[in-house]
C-alpha cells in the first residue's frame, strides 16, 4: 500500500543491508542501549520518514527540532516505541550544495557514489560539471559522470573523450537510461549495503534512471518529464529528495534538478578536480603563485608548452576565486581570520 508520507516503501531489511557499517556501530554507547538505528528516507518541512529493520517509519521529532538539520541518507537513533527521534549519527560522506544569498544546503548523506548525470546534448557543459565533482570531491564519496540519451545522437564517444578529461581517473559511463541495460552498467557501484546519488540538470534523465535501477515492480514511480527542443532544458519533476531500494540491491537518492550550483568551501574538492594544475604549483617560483602573471609559473609553462589547456586554467581560476568569495571567515586566535574547510596541500 502506499504510504500515506509519500516516502517510497519498503520491506523489512538487515541493517547491514540498509547501509549499517562498523563506522556508525562504533559510534554507540551504553547510553544507547535500547534504542533502534534507522535511516533517513525522506525529508519534509515539518516531518521526516526513516527505514529500519522493520520497515517505514514516521519519525517523532523533539520539541523545537529542525528537519533542515537531517539529510536523506542519514542514520539516526530512535526509540522503538515511540519513533522519538534522539540523535543523529556522524556522516561518512555529506553532499551540500550553496544556492544564492543562502546558506548550505543538504543534499544528501552517507553516499558511496555520486552519479553526476548529464546528457549527450546541449546540457552537456564542462565547466558545470567540474563543479559537480568539486561537490563530490569535497564530501568524500566517489564521482561517476553518466551520460545519457546516448540513443539519440550518432556518436557519443567525443562527450565521453571531454567528460574523461575533466579529472584524472575519472570513471565516465555512457547508457540509455530507459534502457534494461543501464542497470548492469552502472552495477559496478551499486550492490547490497551501498548507497549512490543522482545529481545533474532537469531533463538529464535522472528520475528516469531512478526507475531503471528501481526495477518495474516499484511502487512509487518518480515522474519524468520532456525537454525543450532549442535548449535541451528540462522540467523540474523532482520536487524533494527520497531514497529508493535499487532492485538488485543498495539504494539511490533522487535531488531535484540544479540550474546554478555555487561553489564554497571546497578547497580540497578542487584541488583533486584540478590535479595537473596541484601538481605543478610547488614548482613556481613563488609560494603564493596565483599562474598568471608571476615570472617562473610552473603552471603557466605548461600552457605554452601545450601539456595544461589554456581554457582549464581559466575554469580553475574562476572557480577557485569563486570558492574563496562564498566560503565563510572563521575567527582564529586573537582574532586573525582563517578560511573555513580543509587546508590546502601546498
Amino acid at each position: 500500500m502506499p504510504s500515506p508520507w509519500g516516502q517510497p516503501v519498503t520491506e523489512p531489511a538487515s541493517l547491514a543491508a540498509l547501509g549499517w557499517s562498523e563506522f556508525f556501530q562504533s559510534q554507540l554507547g551504553p547510553e544507547d542501549e535500547g534504542l533502534e538505528p534507522r535511516r533517513i528516507s525522506s525529508v519534509h518541512r515539518t516531518r521526516l520518514a526513516a527505514i529500519s529493520e522493520h520497515g517505514t517509519e514516521q519519525l517523532t521529532l523533539q520539541p523545537h527540532a529542525n528537519t533542515g538539520e537531517f539529510a536523506v541518507g542519514d542514520w539516526v537513533l530512535a526509540e522503538p516505541d515511540t519513533d522519538l527521534l534522539i540523535r543523529r549519527l556522524d556522516r561518512k560522506a555529506l553532499l551540500q550544495r550553496r544556492t544564492e544569498g543562502k546558506d548550505n544546503q543538504l543534499a544528501a548523506a552517507n553516499v558511496d557514489t555520486l552519479f553526476i548525470v548529464t546528457s549527450c546534448n546541449a546540457d552537456f557543459n564542462p565547466s558545470r560539471l567540474e563543479r559537480y565533482l568539486a561537490l563530490a570531491n569535497q564530501a568524500g564519496t566517489e564521482p561517476v559522470i553518466v551520460l545519457t540519451k546516448a540513443d539519440t545522437v550518432d556518436d557519443a564517444k567525443t562527450y565521453e573523450q571531454q567528460a574523461m578529461a575533466l579529472q584524472r581517473d575519472l570513471a565516465v559511463v555512457v547508457l540509455n537510461g530507459r534502457s534494461p541495460d543501464a542497470v548492469g552498467a552502472l552495477a559496478p557501484w551499486c550492490g547490497a549495503g551501498r548507497t549512490v546519488a543522482l545529481v545533474g540538470s532537469s531533463g538529464v534523465g535522472k528520475s528516469t534512471l531512478v526507475n531503471t535501477l528501481a526495477g518495474p515492480d516499484r511502487e512509487n514511480v518518480q515522474e519524468t518529464g520532456g525537454i525543450r527542443e532549442h535548449d535541451s532544458k528540462g522540467r523540474h519533476t523532482t520536487t524533494a529528495r527520497s531514497l529508493h531500494a535499487i532492485a538488485g540491491g543498495g539504494w539511490v537518492i533522487d535531488t531535484p534538478g540544479m540550474r546554478t550550483l555555487y561553489v564554497s568551501d571546497a578547497s580540497f574538492g578542487i584541488e583533486t578536480l584540478f590535479a595537473e594544475i596541484t601538481d605543478l604549483a610547488p614548482f613556481c617560483r613563488f609560494r603564493d603563485c596565483t599562474h598568471a602573471h608571476e615570472p617562473g609559473c610552473a603552471v603557466q609553462k605548461a600552457v605554452k608548452d601545450g601539456t595544461l589547456s589554456a581554457d582549464r586554467l581559466d575554469r580553475w581560476r574562476k572557480l577557485s576565486e569563486e570558492n574563496v568569495q562564498n566560503t565563510p571567515v572563521q575567527t582564529g586566535p586573537r582574532g586573525n581570520k582563517q578560511p573555513a574547510g580543509r587546508k590546502k596541500k601546498y
